[in-house]
């Protein structure tokens, strides 16, 4: 059956309650842990660009640019292993960071996870801000993906559970604005930063890393801890108070009864990490690691790396990197914003889909007009009217990123795992986003050094690949209880005959319902 991934819309149960202006600020307060995230993912290329901080902690690597500077194509002009490993060095403490934040959100909560990933960030922010020596600076770089490992594991699950399902999607959402507008407030700071006169300009843009680890960390006090979580735990009140206070009704008792499934199944998972190795949770785990693969394979690092070249063609001079940063930035964040309005209205296939096809046609227009004017040597130069268009194919492919791998790559591995190994689910979309950031930041000039234009196509192939693997593989999620999620799965084409009836939750009680 191709094309089989479609299910009924609604296929969860329409649970009683409204959207309360609580759960909003709740989820608007927790997604502000997408600020982490985002902040150190714009502010680390701008310092690395930095002379003064190449001169203290990278003299031979600012030596190399400038002797070579003048040899080099446009191709392999920032190939520098020893910068990219200290930019990369991050997303390997993220990884080993986010096994142990599974274990801190199931045991103690999704609060505590989010108090732990703010202090961490804090703490390495400083670090950062005051290092003297390459040892500290990677000790604090260290304690930053700690941060990072800690927020990306447990705010996305606790927007999911916090979240009405009709609007689950553009809450959970508000985690990839946070990131956008950190990264575009990071580039404005590294901006101002770079002016300031004596070469300690680095040293703030570091160490302002600082306030959005502050607001998480004040955030994670004064949030409530999710129903899910609570009853998690053990205490059955509380949880349906928290569930009622929410959802704006003392009519609960259908999703509450939900939640008592899901939690009673969780109980008798002692070890989730091999419980998600089970063929019945095969949909979860595949699509857990294939997403984040598939989200860092789309090639967005390539497009962010060459834009500060085509800015300076269109003549902005030594304001290019600022150019960049504010234009990408701001179409990232308008093209989230699209994300939030239609996720919930269109669907998630429909948003993964479109941005696929965006994405390819963009990506490969990119790969032929940079080969036309630069060929296999890497030597030319591009009219105003020839970059006026790579600009705006460029913008297209950021705004189709931004509007579906971006914030969906969190999104559906959030929502769509049970709650006995909603933790490790997590944890696994965190660590293969992790390992496979780190890769790329790795290898990535490396490559664009000796596959020259030619990774464009490389990237755009893959693209093909994800946007057919979202075509028959995955179902449509939208208006879904997230305790009911097992439903989409047993109704696919693909899926079904991995899930036992008995995972479907609420549905002898609904069939019994009908029955009487």
């Amino acid at each position: 059956m191709a094309g089989g991934g479609l299910v009924a819309q609604g296929g969860g149960a329409n649970h009683e309650g409204r959207v309360t202006t609580f759960v909003v600020c709740t989820c608007l307060i927790a997604a502000t842990g997408g600020l982490l995230f985002g902040y150190d993912l714009g502010i680390s290329g701008g310092v690395t660009s930095m002379e003064p901080f190449l001169k203290k902690f990278f003299p031979s690597v600012l030596e190399k640019q400038n002797v070579e500077a003048k040899k080099d194509s446009e191709y392999c002009k920032f190939d520098s292993q020893l910068l990219t490993l200290f930019t990369s060095s991050l997303y390997l403490a993220a990884l080993i960071a986010s096994f142990f934040a599974s274990v801190v959100t199931r045991m103690f909560g999704r609060k505590a996870s989010m108090f732990i990933g703010g202090l961490a960030f804090l703490f390495g922010s400083i670090l950062n801000g005051i290092a003297m020596n390459i040892a500290l600076l990677i000790i604090g770089r260290l304690l930053l993906g700690v941060g990072v490992g800690f927020a990306n594991q447990s705010v996305p699950v606790y927007l999911c559970e916090m979240a009405p399902a009709r609007i689950r999607g553009a809450l959970n959402i508000g985690f990839q604005m946070a990131i956008t507008i950190g990264i575009l407030v990071a580039g404005l700071i590294n901006y101002g930063t770079a002016k300031i006169k004596g070469g300690w300009g680095w040293r703030v843009s570091l160490v302002l890393a600082a306030v959005p680890a502050i607001v998480m960390t004040v955030g994670s006090f004064v949030l409530p801890d999710t129903p899910n979580s609570i009853l998690e735990r053990g205490h059955t009140e509380k949880a349906r108070q928290m569930l009622q206070k929410i959802r704006g009704t003392q009519h609960v008792d259908s999703e509450f009864q939900d939640l008592i499934d899901a939690s009673e199944a969780a109980k008798k998972v002692d070890h989730p990490w091999r419980n998600i190795l089970q063929p019945r949770y095969r949909p979860q785990l595949v699509l857990c690691v294939l997403i984040p693969f598939f989200q860092q394979l789309t090639g967005i690092n390539v497009i962010m790396f060459y834009a500060p070249v085509l800015f300076k063609t269109l003549g902005f001079g030594d304001d290019a990197s600022l150019m960049s940063a504010v234009i990408t930035g701001t179409v990232n964040v308008v093209a989230t914003v699209v994300s939030i309005y239609s996720v919930d209205k269109f669907g998630r296939r429909a948003l993964f889909l479109e941005g696929g096809v965006q994405m390819i046609i963009s990506q490969i227009a990119v790969g032929i007009m940079i080969a036309v004017k630069f060929g296999i040597n890497g030597d030319g130069d591009l009219s105003r009217a020839d970059a006026n268009l790579l600009l705006f194919l460029i913008c297209a492919y950021v705004a189709a990123f931004a509007w579906s791998w971006g914030p969906l790559g969190w999104l559906v591995p959030s929502e769509i795992c049970p709650l006995e190994i909603r933790s490790a689910g997590q944890a696994i979309n965190v660590a293969v986003n992790m390992i496979f950031t780190f890769a790329i930041a790795q290898v990535f000039l490396s490559m664009l050094c000796h596959m020259k234009f030619g990774l464009f196509f490389f990237f755009a192939a893959f693209v093909v690949i994800m946007t057919i693997f979202i075509h028959f593989f995955l179902p449509e999620t939208k208006y879904v209880p997230i305790e009911e999620m097992n439903k989409v799965w047993k109704q696919h084409w693909f899926w079904e005959k991995y899930i036992p009836d008995e995972a479907v939750i609420g549905a002898n009680r609904k069939a019994a319902q009908l029955d009487a």
